[in-house]
């Protein structure tokens, strides 16, 4: 029970519909599993609600606050909603992110770069900026984004490219200037995942069965030839939200197979 009354909001608690698991879905299951009060914030109602259903059949409870991320009344509204319900937020779990019509640079839209970036980035920002004033006044609190082995990895789409990198550089300075108020910021950059945004998604976009799609990212992951799971990103999630973490501020962790350590290869 590493996380023992822990408040914790996940945003994007919802998932994509699809055969396995996602990032946001697993990591309010692995929080509450650890004692945590689950706060699910999506901007889907019905998909925070299966995954309250979730926590339900193991006995836990949860608090959904339907939020859009691009709206900034709606980022401070989330955090209000938390501190009325328990009266602190010890954990912003921001799992929101998705690259849909990233294609070549020169071809990109701006309304495609602006959704991304919206998505991805501005409300990464406008979530933080709001619980910021709630930690400095505990003197505590953790700050985890959900970032992507493609921000520092070539391939894939730059604009979802640019979003991750920026997501990582924030908390950056979000570790250096609030290490003073007890405040941690780190990100976590998941590799290839077996997820339904990552897999479902990807093989409608490429136009290929999903069995096919897995064979490829598998093959390109050094260990194990595998790929990830939601669970092991739900896992380093609960990790750096612990006091076990107590002295790791400021980092991009992979969870990646050495996916990113392969230069060159």
């Amino acid at each position: 029970m590493r996380l023992q009354d822990r408040v914790i909001i996940v945003v994007g608690a919802g998932q994509t519909p699809g055969e396995t698991i996602g990032n946001g879905r697993a990591a309010s299951l692995a929080f509450a599993r650890e004692g945590a009060k689950v706060v699910l914030a999506d901007r889907r109602e019905d998909s925070a609600q299966e995954t309250l259903d979730m926590l339900e059949s193991e006995g836990f409870d949860g608090l959904i606050v339907k939020t859009d991320v691009t709206r900034e009344k709606e980022c401070k509204r989330l955090i209000d909603a938390t501190v009325e319900a328990h009266g602190a937020v010890d954990v912003l779990h921001y799992n929101v992110g998705h690259g849909v019509g990233d294609v070549d640079f020169a071809e990109q839209d701006i309304a495609h770069w602006d959704a991304i970036m919206d998505a991805n980035l501005r409300g990464f920002f406008l979530c933080a900026k709001h619980v910021l004033p709630v930690m400095r006044e505990q003197e505590s609190g953790v700050i985890l984004g959900v970032s992507s082995a493609a921000a520092v990895a070539s391939g894939g789409g730059i604009t979802y490219k640019a979003s991750k990198a920026g997501m990582n550089a924030i908390v950056q300075s979000l570790a250096v200037k609030n290490g003073k108020y007890g405040i941690r910021a780190n990100a976590i950059m998941p590799g290839l995942i077996d997820t339904p945004m990552a897999v479902e998604g990807l093989a409608k976009a490429l136009k290929i069965g999903r069995e096919k799609l897995r064979a490829n990212r598998n093959k390109a992951v050094p260990l194990q030839s595998r790929m990830g799971s939601a669970w092991d990103v739900a896992n380093a999630a609960v990790f750096l939200a612990s006091d076990e973490a107590s002295y790791i501020s400021g980092v991009a962790l992979p969870v990646d197979g050495a996916l990113t350590a392969r230069v060159g290869g």
